[in-house]
């Protein structure tokens, strides 16, 4: 996952363009199964439309003295996204209106945008816009703004039950490492697992890449009537890479499938931070929305960090042990799936475990550990409690919980 972040770091991605296209095809090169989608800019979807592809080849402010500021082949955020063609002379004066920085982070280079509205602008630190020296300056961008495409793909995995667990992240942001290559990287790799774990799976699987907001309601509005027909679980995986917290944002109402899987995954984490659907921000917006409606909700390490949206967001922040453990998440929630999601007692009362060799024949103080989480698990064993209700109401790590399940299959004591 590190190495796919890392190549994919420098990329300009944007709504639209080639950043985002090449992102896109780097993917299906790790997995196949992925189709992709373009959508004509001007394209009515719901109340948006799609906007002009965006592309840009180079930017800069030069110095009368011959210096140049800001230089986009430097560092692709000095860029505000979107921003027109330009190539005119300014005096400091006017020149300071288009140009961003972030007064409370003085040493950072803030990522903005402009999509819907034609501006052009550039973004530099605050101490640095400050040693900006008198004089004349050219401003030179060389983009483009025309009618184009905008892509999005999705990869299908068919099970023998037609529900379907959902995964979506996105592909718009320039080279910030968390703040967007950390979600497309968990995702692929999660489809991966999939692929080698459970070639035969029980459930079914989509998975989506795509522009944030645009690209979600152009997805929804293409595949509205099977997303709510099948899908009765669903994550949207963001700012998943950093090793300082586990985040998510429930559901709106917190009560699907995906809020017990979500918490239940996350028992004896250290430092979990649950936020409410009133904080939602990313792509949950759109699949949560009230004609929309999907069990959903945001995964993320860190949700509030300092270096979201600026250059510091980097592979100081993103790490492969950060992302492996975000990978150990969802894998414990996929394999859940794949066990058995809502487990179902075979016997009246309590089995005898012992002539199985899964309880003690003698009783001893302190010799019930794994035996005791087994019969916890048997308990709740009803049919319609999920396992990971079950892990949450036995206050047990979902990884030993899903262990005890399978010896429980395996001996046929559930099913």
């Amino acid at each position: 996952m590190i190495k796919w972040a890392k190549d994919l770091f420098p990329l300009c991605r944007s709504l639209t363009g080639k950043g985002t296209q090449q992102t896109l095809r780097y993917f299906k090169r790790i997995n196949p199964e992925f189709k992709i989608f373009s959508f004509k800019s001007g394209t009515k979807v719901f109340d948006w439309v799609i906007p002009n592809e965006w592309n840009i080849m180079d930017a800069y402010i030069k110095h009368e003295s011959g210096r140049k500021y800001c230089d986009f082949k430097k560092h692709n955020l000095h860029i505000v996204g979107y921003s027109m063609p330009i190539n005119k002379s300014f005096n400091k004066k006017e020149l300071l209106k288009y140009i961003y920085t972030e007064k409370k982070q003085p040493n950072s280079i803030p990522y903005v945008t402009s999509y819907y509205k034609k501006r052009w602008g550039f973004c530099m630190s605050e101490n640095g816009k400050k040693k900006l020296p008198s004089g004349k300056y050219t401003v030179f961008i060389n983009s483009s703004l025309k009618k184009g495409v905008m892509e999005l793909m999705d990869a299908k995995i068919k099970g023998r039950n037609k529900k379907e667990i959902f995964f979506s992240s996105y592909v718009c942001h320039p080279s910030m490492a968390n703040n967007e290559l950390s979600g497309p990287v968990l995702l692929n790799a999660l489809l991966k697992y999939i692929k080698k774990a459970y070639p035969q799976s029980n459930y079914s699987y989509r998975f989506v890449l795509l522009p944030e907001t645009i690209g979600s309601i152009t997805y929804i509005n293409k595949n509205l009537d099977n997303l709510k027909k099948n899908v009765i679980c669903g994550f949207n995986l963001t700012c998943v890479g950093d090793e300082r917290a586990y985040s998510y944002v429930s559901s709106k109402n917190g009560n699907t499938l995906a809020d017990e899987a979500i918490k239940a995954t996350l028992i004896n984490k250290k430092k979990v931070n649950r936020y409410n659907f009133r904080d939602r921000g990313s792509d949950e917006r759109q699949y949560c929305s009230p004609k929309v409606n999907l069990p959903l909700v945001a995964f993320s390490r860190s949700r509030d960090y300092p270096e979201y949206h600026t250059n510091k967001d980097d592979f100081k922040v993103v790490t492969s042990k950060g992302l492996q453990e975000s990978f150990e998440v969802i894998k414990d929630v996929i394999d859940v799936f794949e066990c058995c999601l809502y487990p179902k007692t075979n016997f009246f009362c309590e089995p005898n475990m012992g002539k199985r060799n899964l309880y003690p024949t003698i009783s001893k103080k302190f010799t019930y550990t794994d035996s005791k989480t087994r019969m916890d698990i048997i308990a709740f064993s009803d049919g319609k409690t999920s396992l990971f209700k079950i892990a949450e109401l036995i206050n047990k790590p979902l990884k030993k919980v899903i262990e005890g399940c399978k010896i429980l299959k395996k001996n046929k004591i559930i099913s």
